[in-house]
């Protein structure tokens, strides 16, 4: 098996001369990790042949994705493969630099999660906890969803009445919707925005560049379809109107520095400059997910630090919009408040897939939690039935990125930037960053 075996010299004896020597033993050969990498790109394009949603982004070898296409290895085949690579990987000891270990301990769990899509594919039913734990290397806190009422209270003491309370968020949130007619000259101006401040701390390949368009009948919000060459498309849903404040999340989560970033940052240092192929493609379902959406999330914060996006909403934002800039205040206090409703959904996801609440109720329990209506809730339900534990990668990823950069970077705004371009850069996994 290539990578898999050792070679020594033993020590031979030298005449010339009249004199004898002996040579030095040959030290060991380090593990062939480009051989695995290799078919570890390949298992993850054949898998894509039997799911549309695995292979979120691939720069590689055309060649190998047609034949991917034009083979189509059956699950079971490709099962028998993914276990027999990550047998062959986990074999081998952790040799080399520390980034040559961390790329050792990428491949094998991305092959942990690859090999546990297809146990799904083939029919098997994981719980919820432990579906995020083999796919995302990460489980989320398990909370009632009873802990988040006392924060619908503050909510609802902050916008009082008589109605149900997504009947008044909505009615509140809707001064906020960025008019059709300007919101592309809103999500220009956000992206600009998240690009200049991300600019200031990361350099970024010459190039670098991106297309935005608008689409609709999608399960998400935004999307970035990572084509190389660090060239992004990214897609933004019009299903529902958006608010001001999805401007800048999608500005930055989506591009900068957010999912463009990361990935032209990993291309940039690990593909073209290490060679390292693996990756040249990127499964949705793994823990590069958590990685990826987690520091996208963070890099909200990253680049509106403090009340910096306060004021660039209200600066910039509010008047490309034409909405009203005195109602600032009350929108960014909700919009504090309503953060910390996020990881509520993991709650609903995990009893929906467990089968502990029906979907009806999953509806229901979007639209209470979310505080919106019940288009929308039935939206991100649709959502978890698509991309099932996917959803922790946000708010639990989140967190833990920020733990990781607070940890290494510290407190002050350089340290956290260096923290944070590191990590966008390195095979890192999401256990990684309990270190």
């Amino acid at each position: 098996m290539p990578g898999t075996t050792f070679r020594t010299f033993t020590a031979i004896a030298i005449t010339a001369f009249g004199l004898a020597a002996c040579a030095p033993e040959e030290a060991p050969v380090p593990p062939d990790y480009d051989a695995f990498a290799e078919q570890y790109v390949k298992l993850v394009l054949a898998v894509g042949a039997h799911d549309a949603n695995f292979v979120d982004a691939y720069y590689g070898p055309e060649a190998w994705r047609t034949e991917a296409t034009a083979n189509k290895t059956g699950i079971a085949e490709l099962k028998a493969e993914a276990a027999a690579l990550m047998e062959q990987i986990t074999a081998l000891p952790a040799a080399g630099d520390g980034m040559t270990a961390a790329r050792r301990n990428y491949q094998i769990k991305q092959l942990r999660a690859v090999h546990t899509r297809l146990r799904m594919l083939d029919g098997e039913t994981l719980a919820f906890d432990e579906e995020t734990a083999l796919l995302y290397d990460a489980t989320a806190p398990d909370r009632d969803l009873t802990y988040y009422d006392a924060i619908l209270d503050e909510i609802s003491a902050l916008i009082p009445g008589d109605a149900p309370l997504s009947d008044r968020v909505n009615a509140f949130r809707s001064q906020f919707v960025i008019p059709e007619d300007r919101l592309d000259a809103v999500m220009t101006a956000a992206l600009d925005g998240c690009r200049a401040r991300t600019m200031e701390h990361i350099t970024l390949p010459d190039g670098e560049r991106f297309t935005l368009e608008y689409v609709k009948d999608k399960p998400w919000s935004g999307y970035n379809w990572y084509q190389g060459n660090a060239y992004s498309l990214i897609q933004i849903n019009t299903d529902f109107p958006i608010y001001l404040d999805r401007a800048v999340d999608l500005g930055c989560h989506e591009g900068y520095p957010g999912h463009h970033t990361y990935n032209a940052l990993l291309e940039t240092s690990l593909v073209n400059e290490r060679g390292w192929v693996e990756f040249s493609v990127y499964p949705l379902f793994s823990p590069q997910s958590l990685i990826a959406e987690g520091t996208a999330n963070l890099g909200i914060e990253m680049a509106f630090p403090g009340t910096a996006r306060m004021e660039f909403e209200r600066d910039v934002l509010f008047p490309a919009a034409g909405l009203d800039p005195t109602l600032t205040d009350a929108y960014f206090e909700f919009r504090e408040l309503s953060g910390d409703l996020a990881f509520s959904r993991n709650e609903i996801a995990r009893d929906y897939l467990n089968g502990d609440i029906s979907r009806e109720e999953a509806i229901a329990l979007s639209q209470k939690y979310g505080m919106t209506s019940f288009e929308r809730a039935e939206q991100s339900v649709s959502f978890i039935e698509t991309y099932r534990g996917y959803v922790i990668n946000y708010n639990l990823g989140a967190e833990m990125a920020r733990d990781y950069v607070t940890r290494h970077g510290g407190d002050s705004q350089d340290g956290r930037w260096k923290a944070y371009a590191d990590l966008l850069a390195s095979p890192r996994l999401p256990s990684d960053l309990l270190e």
